[in-house]
């Protein structure tokens, strides 16, 4: 088992280095901080409210879905992050710096992609012609962390899977 983590921790520090690397790409210097932020919680609260202007009927099962997939997703994140205190790539590894300040100490799994997953899930269920919009973003909200030097790979893919298990669970509790 310890080889197994050992190599994953490797392969991390390795993929994580390289997508730090990426730096001097202008595209990618200006929007990754910007795609990081929208995957700040303060947005989300407006998407129930913003639906309630289409249709009332879907804002409040999406808000009573959201509602139960956070309840869900938040004290997971939370267990986890302060369960495993994975210190941050920005921390451990020399040629990585953090681009961003970290919301908080330690970095296993995403927060920000977590609720990324939630919402573009969520979302999907309700509007599928944006899946795919959606789900991109998503994923662009954890290589944005990645590329800022706050996440390893396998944090964005705990996060990924959190968000999408917890807006899954949501859905089917609301029904």
């Amino acid at each position: 088992m310890k080889t197994f983590v050992n190599s994953v921790t490797h392969w991390d520090s390795v993929f994580a280095t390289a997508i730090f690397g990426l730096s001097g790409r202008r595209l990618l210097s200006s929007t990754m901080p910007w795609i990081s932020h929208t995957g700040n919680g303060y947005y989300y609260p407006l998407v129930p409210v913003m639906l309630l202007i289409f249709d009332t009927r879907t804002a409040w099962s999406f808000f009573l879905a959201g509602l139960v997939a956070f309840a869900i997703e938040l004290p997971l994140y939370k267990a986890l992050k302060n369960g495993i205190k994975r210190h941050r790539p920005c921390e451990v590894l020399s040629r990585v710096s953090g681009r961003v300040s970290p919301s908080d100490q330690f970095s296993f799994p995403s927060g920000h992609t977590a609720a990324a997953f939630v919402m573009a899930t969520l979302l999907s269920y309700f509007f599928p012609l944006l899946s795919m919009p959606l789900l991109s973003w998503a994923f662009l909200v954890g290589f944005s962390r990645i590329y800022l030097g706050v996440h390893y790979p396998t944090d964005i893919l705990a996060g990924m899977v959190i968000g999408l298990l917890s807006a899954l669970s949501g859905l089917a509790i609301v029904g």
